[in-house]
């Protein structure tokens, strides 16, 4: 447990975090007034820039900690065998439960950072949990016979998550037509990877 400097460092982050994550949630990302957000947290302007060098940094923080906690629950749900619909239902549950803790405008502000031509590029998805997760799902499908033989577990993956998360940005909020679009969306995608 960190002592001294280094603790009174991470709650000055934390409560830089908090302070910025409740302005976005009210103004957006892009109206967001640093100042406000310093003086909630109860330090200079400066000082947000030391933890967070952009607005943006505050999201990419905010979504590394979303999915450590979806890949938490995914892998206590894992731990026993699941079929490969119930293994994506439980995904698509838990990014949903993410969207209301987040609220529909500061999880699409997470989306836009996420697909941002701007972000720092990786080719290593394995740093993605989630989508780590979602490959293992269908790898296991595949295996069991529940999905094609010829089916590429990591393309299948990031194409499952790339589109929820474009229909979950897209969709309105009116409650039976977004469920409805979810559910069709969900048998679509398994549908795509069963055997013929």
């Amino acid at each position: 447990m960190p002592r001294g400097r280094e603790a009174q460092r991470l709650q000055t982050r934390e409560r830089l975090l908090d302070a910025a994550v409740a302005e976005y949630r009210e103004r957006g990302m892009a109206d967001a007034d640093l100042g406000a957000i310093a003086t909630t947290a109860g330090v200079a302007r400066g000082t947000f820039y030391f933890h967070f060098p952009t607005k943006e940094h505050v999201l990419l923080e905010l979504e590394e900690r979303e999915e450590a906690r979806i890949a938490r629950e995914l892998n206590r749900f894992l731990a026993r065998p699941r079929d490969l619909r119930t293994s994506l239902t439980e995904t698509v549950r838990l990014i949903l439960a993410m969207e209301g803790r987040l609220g529909r405008s500061l999880f699409k502000d997470v989306l836009a950072v996420h697909f941002s031509p701007t972000r720092p590029l990786t080719d290593e998805w394995r740093g993605h949990r989630v989508i780590v997760l979602v490959v293992g799902m269908i790898e296991r499908a595949r295996d069991a016979g529940e999905a094609e033989v010829v089916v590429d577990p990591y393309h299948s993956a990031v194409f499952f998550l790339l589109g929820l998360y474009a229909m979950l940005a897209v969709t309105s909020d009116a409650k039976p037509l977004r469920d409805l679009a979810i559910e069709n969306y969900l048998t679509t995608a398994i549908r795509g990877l069963e055997p013929r």
